[in-house]
């Protein structure tokens, strides 16, 4: 029996050069120390833009001035009738009190009653003025935002400056003149866009804007009678000046529902319909049309 040669089981491992490596230990956190802190502002950093896409660097287009106007006069309407609401509440509260006045001349009245009736008075009457100033801006810079509009869509430039205007609204006596005409003009440039007029036809007031216009001389007319009546002493003098202000409140009521309907027609003009607005309409019948023209039938078709 002869030895058989036993296998070779040498075993090879392969190391990469240096030997083995040694495990990473494990690094421990070092403590918090603060924000960091540099010597001089870093250079690096977020452009001051927001995420866009490349080369989409933002522009600044032309300003739209009809859509400033509308921004502006859509506020004005809501100011206005915010308005011509506690104008009405302050003229019932004006006749409430000339009512107690005509009572109390042969009974006494309850001091609950008078005291009610006076804080509604005068609450009313402070938040009318108050609302009646701010609508009267927002009103005036509607005003020069649509006159600009206007004249720029027509491609003229308008005579009367933006600071005459405001005087004119602002002084008395030329507030009776000034705001209606500026106001006349604006519906001409207006009209002049649509093409209803000639550009070099001279400005001729709607019935709206002229019962607009008298009735803001009414208001102006009646407010300074008001404010001077209010220096008038007498029993006589104070029901008068309870009747001024009633009748003021009512004039400050309808013009700001006149305003308003004055302004949401104007930007009918100066603005593009809204397809939202516009009334769906269906064909129901077609009459005096003449007969469409159809094709010859060529000899080869079956039917």
């Amino acid at each position: 029996m002869t030895d058989q040669p036993q296998p070779d089981r040498t075993e090879w491992i392969a190391t990469p050069p240096g030997g083995p490596r040694r495990a990473r230990q494990a690094r421990r956190p070092r403590p918090y120390t603060g924000p960091p802190s540099y010597p001089a502002p870093p250079r690096w950093g977020f452009p001051l833009l927001a995420w866009r896409w490349p080369l989409a660097l933002p522009t600044h287009g032309p300003v739209d001035h009809a859509e400033r106007a509308g921004a502006t006069g859509g506020t004005a309407i809501a100011a206005l009738w915010v308005t011509a609401g506690v104008g009405a509440l302050a003229t019932v509260a004006e006749v409430w009190r000339y009512v107690l006045l005509l009572l109390s001349r042969g009974d006494a009245l309850s001091r609950t009653v008078l005291a009610i009736s006076d804080a509604l008075v005068g609450t009313t009457g402070l938040i009318l003025v108050l609302m009646g100033v701010l609508t009267g801006v927002l009103v005036v810079l509607w005003g020069l935002r649509a006159r600009l509009a206007a004249t720029e869509r027509i491609g003229v430039r308008s005579a009367r400056p933006d600071w005459q205007v405001v005087a004119g609204v602002l002084v008395p006596g030329l507030n009776l003149l000034i705001p209606g005409s500026a106001v006349a003009e604006l519906e001409h440039s207006l009209l002049v866009a649509e093409g209803d007029r000639e550009k070099g036809a001279r400005p001729s007031p709607s019935l709206l804007v002229r019962f607009w216009w008298a009735l803001w001389a009414a208001t102006a007319v009646v407010g300074l009678l008001t404010f001077g009546w209010t220096f008038r002493d007498g029993v006589q003098a104070l029901a008068d000046g309870v009747v001024l202000h009633a009748v003021n409140n009512a004039l400050v009521t309808a013009l700001a529902v006149v305003t308003a309907l004055l302004i949401d027609h104007f930007m009918r003009l100066l603005l593009p319909p809204d397809p939202a607005d516009l009334s769906l309409m269906r064909v129901h019948a077609v009459r005096a049309a003449p007969p469409p023209q159809r094709a010859a039938r060529p000899d080869t078709a079956r039917r």
